[in-house]
């Protein structure tokens, strides 16, 4: 409720609460704007969808540069800022109140789990936290008529961005990036903004609405759809809350049924962060679907009690105010003249519209911190359901950046620290391993195939995230030795900093066989069925090693002699058939089995894979001379 779309010149002009019909008309809501007819033609709407283009477009750039640009320092900074759920909520409450707009910080929290700067958690419980913040909008507009329009200074970062992309230093041009990015979102919300249809100024086109408030709760239903329905069109709950406020001041609704609006433009505010989802990645798109659900089952909770939780607003309001909406609307309904909340004309008074504005700022705070209250201690179910609402493409991947183990807040004991970093790793190798996995189907899938190209861009996002992890694990791991270690203890992290380059390495060298691939189809060259059958072979022995090299890494801290030794001999297997198919190579191409060029990428493969087969041996001696003692090196 009440959240300025960041770039909404909406300053609500809802003349609130204390302000008298005559006021209510001067904000331009008076008669003489009921006239107003809308020429809505189909240049708008091609103008509304170019604008949600540009949106969107804002919102892949911004996440792009903030990827780029923020890396493990505004992580550690959102991550003691969220490292509870109660830290969390704070956060968005604090969020929300400062920049007033609940749209626009949950944009920022979608952008940042898009970015991999937090977690589907993390992003929860700020957004809970959001929710609540917004009704500090609604205050703030209703006592001060002030609100904060972000878009009149996001245009003057394109005039620091542009420039930046021109500079040297790559940090500067993505922060540049970053700087545009929020400039063309924001831009992009503006111009939806002036495209969309104005029911705001011209709330005369739902007075026809009055005809069906007199169908029980049927009516509840209906005004909490059309809630819905106007707050997606305006693109703002405070445009809702302002239409509400002149139906009520009007008599056209009564106060039971202008909630029932607002509890629906609860519903309709997370179209926003579901637009921004749509550029983003799939945990991006989880975070909008976990708003959705929180809004969503908030209000169905209330309308389930709507009745009394509305009579429980009206008594707070009339402890607070002195007047309960509940009669205002029942003097309305039966014209009794009263010089406390009719006047003579049959028109609300100045107190009963104070009191009508301030009931309908007060419905939405309360259910706000309702809904908290109740939904904050159900964070890791929501997760859960929303994970499973959008579960991932591929069973066995996750293609979302992610750290599983280390935390983004402050250190712990250096001991536990170390634990953290080594189960981390496992999950790191396991990453790399489904690198590894998808490089052998590649050798097998056809260029012509629509699931060539799709493959190959998965291994690229892999490649990317490796390079992410490697960097996060390996800052995480200095921090730790720059605590109090023993020597056996900076032994260990030493290690483990030799085990993850070496792991990177492994991911590079996938990357590379993908890469090999896409100059032999360039190439046009097609292998022979006895080429594949050999680079099978070569392929199914590095396959074994990484199996026995997970198996080590599972079991760091206490490896097993006969795993060090199986590690050596398989990489002595791939060296020797290695040697094997090079002279079988030359002699091939000499007698003519297949031509030159077939030759040169076949070798191009099996060497990347001896390639692997050294980064896995190299990985099995860090694990060894780290956490193994010398006695092993005798046996081998």
């Amino acid at each position: 409720m009440g959240q300025l779309m960041c770039g909404f010149r909406v300053s609500i002009r809802i003349c609130p609460a204390h302000l008298s019909v005559a006021a209510v008309e001067s904000c331009g809501y008076g008669p003489e704007s009921y006239h107003n007819t809308m020429n809505y033609s189909i240049i708008d709407f091609i103008c509304l969808l170019a604008s949600v283009c540009l949106f969107l477009y804002g919102m892949k750039v911004m996440s792009e540069g903030l990827q780029k640009v923020a890396g493990d320092r505004l992580r550690n900074i959102l991550g003691i800022m969220t490292r509870n759920r109660f830290a969390g909520v704070l956060t968005g409450i604090l969020i929300t109140a400062l920049i007033q707009s609940s749209s626009a910080s949950t944009v920022m929290v979608v952008s940042f789990v898009n970015a991999g700067l937090m977690s589907l958690a993390q992003a929860m419980a700020v957004i809970f936290g959001a929710n609540v913040g917004t009704t500090v909008t609604t205050w703030i507009i209703t006592a001060f008529s002030f609100e904060v329009n972000i878009s009149d200074y996001s245009l003057m970062l394109l005039a620091i961005g542009v420039p930046m992309l021109f500079m040297k230093k790559s940090s500067v041009k993505s922060l540049g990036e970053f700087f545009i990015g929020f400039c063309f979102l924001f831009m992009g919300l503006d111009l939806i903004s002036a495209y969309v249809p104005n029911l705001e100024q011209n709330p005369d086109m739902l007075e026809f609405l009055k005809n069906y408030t007199s169908m029980g709760f049927w009516s509840v239903l209906i005004f909490f759809a059309i809630g819905i329905v106007v707050t997606m069109i305006a693109q703002s709950s405070a445009a809702t809350f302002a239409i509400t406020l002149i139906m009520c001041s009007q008599g056209w609704i009564s106060y039971e049924l202008g909630c029932a609006i607002i509890l629906g433009g609860n519903i309709g505010t997370t179209i926003t962060p579901v637009l921004a989802s749509l550029s983003g990645n799939l945990a991006a798109k989880r975070t909008a679907m976990g708003h959705v659900l929180f809004n969503v089952l908030g209000s169905i909770l209330v309308l389930l009690i709507f009745r009394p939780f509305v009579t429980l607003v009206a008594d707070i309001t009339e402890w607070c105010n002195g007047l309960n909406p509940l009669e205002i609307t029942h003097a309305e309904e039966l014209q009794m003249a009263n010089s406390t909340l009719l006047d003579t004309a049959g028109h609300l008074t100045s107190r009963a519209q104070s009191s009508m504005g301030f009931a309908l700022a007060m419905f939405p705070t309360v259910f706000n911190a309702c809904n908290l209250l109740i939904m904050i201690w159900f964070t890791k179910l929501y997760v859960k359901i929303v994970c499973w609402l959008m579960p991932t493409r591929h069973k066995d991947s996750d293609e979302e950046f992610s750290l599983k183990y280390i935390g983004r807040g402050m250190l712990g004991t250096s001991e536990l620290s170390i634990a953290q970093a080594q189960k981390e790793i496992v999950v790191y190798a396991e990453r790399v391993d489904r690198m590894l996995t998808m490089a052998i189907e590649l050798i097998h899938t056809d260029v012509k195939d629509d699931g060539y190209n799709e493959l190959y861009s998965r291994l690229e996002k892999y490649e990317e995230i490796s390079d992410r992890m490697e960097i996060e694990i390996g800052n995480f791991l200095n921090r730790v030795a720059e605590g109090r270690l023993s020597p056996e203890g900076k032994m260990r992290v030493a290690g483990m900093l030799r085990i993850i380059s070496e792991i990177e390495s492994i991911a590079d060298s996938c990357y590379n066989v993908a890469k090999t691939l896409n100059r032999k189809n360039d190439n046009h060259v097609e292998f022979e069925d006895g080429v594949y059958r050999e680079i099978d072979t070569m392929y199914g022995m590095v396959r074994g090693a990484m199996s026995n090299m997970l198996e080590l890494l599972r079991e760091m801290e206490t490896p097993e002699d006969s795993k060090i030794i199986t590690a050596y001999n398989k990489e002595r297997e791939i060296n020797n058939f290695r040697n094997r198919l090079r002279d079988d190579n030359i002699y091939n191409i000499n007698n003519k089995a297949y031509d030159y060029q077939e030759g040169i990428f076949f070798m191009d493969l099996i060497g990347e894979a001896e390639k692997l087969g050294d980064f896995m041996l190299n990985v099995v001696e860090g694990v060894k001379h780290q956490f193994k003692s010398p006695r092993v090196e005798s046996v081998i």
